[in-house]
């Protein structure tokens, strides 16, 4: 037996791409980077636009706050390094909450095929996670303390921020592993 037929046998056939037949190779992992990086820049600049409306304040005010993740209160008290923080801040959670809708959208078909309901389904969960896991354990310290009009107000710009991603995963190539549940 050679190494062609161990490939073969194993399915892992090397495809034109540098990669696998099946989708592992390295333009699989940059084909995912395209909805990554647009889905993650583009809804985390307009949730900064949506937090601003929503505060009536200017997004620079936005900015400062979310750098008072790292920097505390004092993140007020500085003026465009801490706005500066704050975007750098905002894109990367961006990014990494684009990712992992991205990855498991690739091996999930129905988070791609159903791309609304899942994207609002993930901006609701977005939502819980942000308000009542990460900003608690953040330098604020603190869950804000929601209006009802103010809650529905967030939520609603979490569930544009999910569907924003969702739309930009439904181009992502599905993976050659999907994620099934076991058999019994």
């Amino acid at each position: 037996m050679n190494a062609d037929d161990t490939e073969r046998i194993e399915g892992n056939r090397p495809a034109r791409d540098g990669g696998t037949q099946y989708g592992h190779g390295p333009k699989n992992h940059q084909a995912l980077l395209g909805p990554i990086l647009l889905g993650g820049l583009i809804a985390g600049t307009i949730d900064i636009g949506a937090a601003a409306l929503i505060n009536a304040v200017n997004p620079q005010v936005i900015l400062k706050a979310i750098a008072g993740g790292i920097l505390g209160k004092a993140s007020f008290e500085q003026g465009i390094r801490a706005e500066t923080l704050g975007l750098f801040l905002q894109w990367g959670m961006s990014l990494l909450i684009a990712a992992i809708f991205v990855i498991i959208a690739s091996r999930v078909n129905i988070l791609r095929r159903q791309w609304v309901a899942a994207g609002l389904a993930y901006g609701v969960g977005i939502f819980f996670v942000m308000n009542y896991v990460v900003v608690p354990l953040s330098a604020i310290g603190h869950a804000f303390h929601f209006t009802t009009a103010r809650f529905m107000e967030n939520l609603l710009a979490m569930l544009l921020f999910g569907l924003i991603i969702a739309f930009f995963a439904r181009s992502a190539p599905q993976s050659a592993r999907p994620l099934t549940a076991p058999i019994s």
